[in-house]
């Protein structure tokens, strides 16, 4: 098999074929032409990464019958008929059955270039997609959990592959909504203690008067009400990993009965002056800058360091909008398969207000988004729903979002080479790097 060009021309005319040839050349583009199309059919698979432009008129098989056989392959493949004048009428016919464009002769290099570009992009966007269901299919696998295609992303997955099979304790840092539970389970179901328990606990949803018992358990009779022996809830995480979110939340005398249960292993239930040995792996989880409460005396200063020997922080979502369009389309099928009701296409006019919109909820806010859309009533709904003047995203920082996303993914495509990521956006090098300084984006080129 010969390896797929990005773009394949077919076309019998040397002329029409090297014009061609030359037009995506000069655009930066990379071709392979073809006089015919048996011969270009060697290149084509269900995963060809690129885009087929085809005459209509062939020796051999027509490119009428090269789009059905095309179809038959994957329908998803973009296919851009060349015609003649007289060929519109059979032009439109293709595109009923499937082709994705067509141009008509005689037509300009520009022309020919803007829609093979916007059909590259097609592509693009169909095979994320499948990458996206095929690690759907994996839900062991952490590229099939934490979703994402940014650099703060690829950084989580690297760090959770890294300190998985380690016993560390993890702190991780975020927003409410921003996946601070999942990266948690993700620690654990990648750890040696997968088979163990994973035990959640939120320290800001129960009373003080309860959390005692909760947490650390009790015997029967300890206090009133106190039928029988309760294990608690580190107890219960014997072998496996127990995770308290918003531990900023923590009662101050709990802490410091929690600081000595990861100092020495052991607990006494409420009521009992008997030790009980326990090993499990503490993740836990805040909103708040807990340096900042231990240094204000809101939160002990040693339970700190003990949490922390690794730190994760997750960024919000509006941070990371170059996220926004997978996650949506991974809740969209999570959702379709919850409800069975067909997921929706996204629509560029959707995929705009998504990225625009600053996501207070961050990715629980896009998850209830997705499945609204699943069931018809995203309408009412932000982003979808007409907001205040006050809170519409200004032209200038549309435009920033876009290049910043654009940037970061050039840079992540090319390996953080600024050669060939400025080559990728058509902008000269300079340029290039007076916008990673505009943006401050130095930190993420270097990391």
């Amino acid at each position: 098999m010969t390896e797929a060009p990005a773009i394949l021309l077919v076309e019998d005319d040397p002329n029409v074929l090297f014009a061609c040839e030359q037009a995506f050349r000069i655009d930066g583009l990379t071709s392979v032409g073809v006089d015919c199309a048996e011969n270009a059919l060697q290149y084509i698979t269900s995963d060809y990464p690129g885009v087929i432009i085809s005459d209509i008129w062939l020796p051999g098989m027509s490119g009428m019958d090269l789009l059905k056989e095309i179809n038959r392959i994957d329908p998803d493949l973009p296919v851009i008929l060349i015609t003649g004048h007289g060929d519109v009428g059979l032009a439109v016919q293709a595109m009923k059955e499937g082709a994705h464009d067509f141009i008509e002769k005689p037509f300009t290099p520009e022309t020919l270039v803007e829609i093979t570009r916007r059909a590259q992009e097609k592509r693009k966007l169909i095979l994320e997609v499948r990458a996206l269901r095929r690690q759907l299919q994996d839900r062991q696998s952490i590229e099939g959990r934490i979703i994402g295609r940014s650099p703060a992303i690829v950084r989580i997955r690297q760090r959770v592959t890294d300190l998985a099979p380690t016993p560390a304790n993890v702190l991780i840092e975020g927003e409410t909504g921003s996946g601070k539970e999942l990266i948690a389970r993700c620690l654990h179901e990648a750890s040696p203690r997968r088979s163990g328990n994973f035990v959640a606990l939120n320290c800001g949803g129960m009373p003080e008067s309860l959390f005692e018992s909760e947490i650390f358990g009790h015997e029967a009779g300890a206090f009133t009400g106190a039928t029988k022996r309760r294990i608690g809830k580190i107890e219960h995480a014997h072998g496996g990993t127990l995770f308290l979110d918003e531990i900023e939340n923590m009662p101050l005398p709990l802490q410091i009965k929690l600081l000595r249960v990861l100092q020495e292993r052991t607990l006494e239930r409420l009521g009992s002056n008997h030790p009980v040995s326990v090993d499990f792996r503490l993740v836990a989880a805040t909103k708040e800058d807990l340096k900042t409460l231990s240094e204000a005396g809101r939160f002990r200063a040693d339970l700190y360091y003990r949490l922390s020997v690794a730190k994760l922080s997750l960024l919000p979502l509006r941070e990371r909008r170059e996220d926004i369009p997978l996650l949506f389309e991974h809740f969209l099928l999570q959702a379709s398969a919850a409800y069975s009701v067909p997921a929706p296409d996204t629509t560029p006019s959707r995929l705009r207000r998504l990225m625009a919109h600053e996501w207070p909820g961050n990715v629980r806010e896009l998850r209830n988004v997705a499945e609204r859309c699943i069931l018809g009533i995203e309408a009412d709904a932000p982003p979808f729903c007409d907001q205040p003047t006050n809170e519409a995203l200004s032209l200038p920082r549309a435009l920033e979002l876009v290049e910043r996303t654009m940037i970061l993914e050039a840079l992540q495509r090319n390996d953080g080479n600024l050669t060939l990521a400025s080559q990728s956006l058509q902008i000269p090098k300079n340029t290039l790097r007076d916008k990673i300084g505009k943006l401050g984006l130095w930190d993420e080129v270097q990391k």
